[in-house]
């Protein structure tokens, strides 16, 4: 009997809901089971690292003769920061030792306690020293901006690197697989501030082909929804490509090893023996597996582009999650940074999670209870 392109739709779908419900829905749980747990274990050693950084917030308003003491000690009580004992580091001879940590210890798992327990219970981080705001409605604002450069980074640096590590892998040691390499040890070897530099200097030199810095024009608000989104995308081109050239580069000679070694295999050889087109060689047979490695490194790079944006953030005056957290660490805003690094963390293992999904999808011989 002839399936109707329905039966096999509805059979496809049915398929696709099965594998959702069991397999997939299972190590999805699993994964955020141990995502939880290594949140709070990362949690608590950001909060004590934090805490062991010499002086707090409000040592540069001690430092300020203008600010008087008892303005000082409404700010302590205000934020918290009262009460904290020397540096458990200060200490003569090992004997020393657990007298010097014990004041720490009992005053550090109290706070950390209760900024834990408003975390799990309201989704609250705490007040950021700084902007006098939620953690919360800070990065609830900065994420997107951040999520926004480094996914379309994601997309650029891959749909570039992965065609010309295929053109290189094909031509090896031709002179197009010579020029490659160059630019891709060029590439790799460009701090990515030099070239946030090299990019904002075009900037000024082409303007107003590019904008200079921020993410919308003066005029953002009278554009029309459409303009918005070109607007945005038009300030998005320099940090996209600075933080594309390095990711690049390596992505791009990773392929090209990947495919030169699944090019040597057996079978390659034995379905060029058997009269197939070198084009389904490479691109059904070979591409497939070559490819698998690099998906497992996309969560690594996404985690890697979320904490290297801050510096394009920095010099293109991108309002995003990178030059949020470098302000919290260098004016010691605690709560700031501890969500920021929470957040961070977070991203990660969700980078991570969606690359093993999409390896699975990719291959179907690989089984999700064999991913560790």
């Amino acid at each position: 009997m002839t399936s109707t392109p329905s039966t096999s739709l509805r059979d496809r779908a049915n398929g696709f809901k099965a594998l959702i419900s069991s397999e997939v829905l299972a190590y999805i749980l699993k994964r955020i089971a141990q995502g939880l747990l290594t949140l709070f274990l990362a949690s608590i050693l950001c909060f004590a690292i934090i805490n062991l950084t010499p002086g707090d917030y409000l040592s540069q308003f001690r430092l300020n003769p203008q600010v008087s003491q008892e303005r000082i000690e409404e700010m302590a009580k205000q934020f918290g920061l009262f009460g904290k004992p020397p540096s458990p580091f200060s200490f003569d001879s090992w004997g020393e030792f657990w007298g010097a940590w014990l004041p720490w210890l009992k005053w550090l798992f109290p706070g950390y306690w209760r900024w834990f327990v408003q975390v799990v219970t309201q989704a609250n981080f705490g007040n950021s020293f700084i902007y006098s705001r939620s953690v919360s409605s800070l990065l609830i604002e900065r994420i997107p901006n951040t999520l926004l450069i480094a996914i379309s980074s994601i997309i650029v640096t891959w749909a570039i690197a992965i065609p010309l590590g295929i053109v290189g892998a094909v031509k090896q040691n031709q002179l197009t697989d010579r020029v490659l390499r160059v630019l891709s040890y060029f590439g790799q070897g460009f701090p990515s501030f030099i070239t946030a530099l090299l990019l904002l200097i075009v900037a000024q030199n082409t303007s107003p082909l590019f904008p200079v810095g921020g993410m919308t024009s003066i005029n953002h608000d009278a554009l029309s929804p459409l303009g918005k989104i070109l607007d945005v995308a038009w300030h998005m081109i320099l940090p996209t490509i600075a933080l594309s050239i390095t990711s690049f580069a390596g992505l791009q000679r990773l392929m090209r090893g990947e495919l030169l070694d699944v090019l040597r295999q057996d079978y390659i050889q034995t379905a060029r023996a058997k009269g197939l087109p070198e084009n389904k060689v490479i691109y059904v047979h070979a591409l497939r597996n070559a490819i698998n490695p690099l998906i497992t490194i996309l969560g690594f790079e996404f985690a890697s582009l979320l904490s290297g944006a801050f510096i394009t953030e920095f010099f293109f005056n991108w309002p995003g999650l990178g030059r949020l957290i470098l302000d919290a660490v260098l004016k010691l805003d605690l709560y700031l940074v501890l969500g920021s690094l929470m957040m961070g963390a977070t991203m990660l293992m969700i980078g991570n999670l969606l690359a093993d999904l999409l390896l699975t999808a990719v291959d179907p011989r690989i089984k999700l209870e064999n991913l560790k």
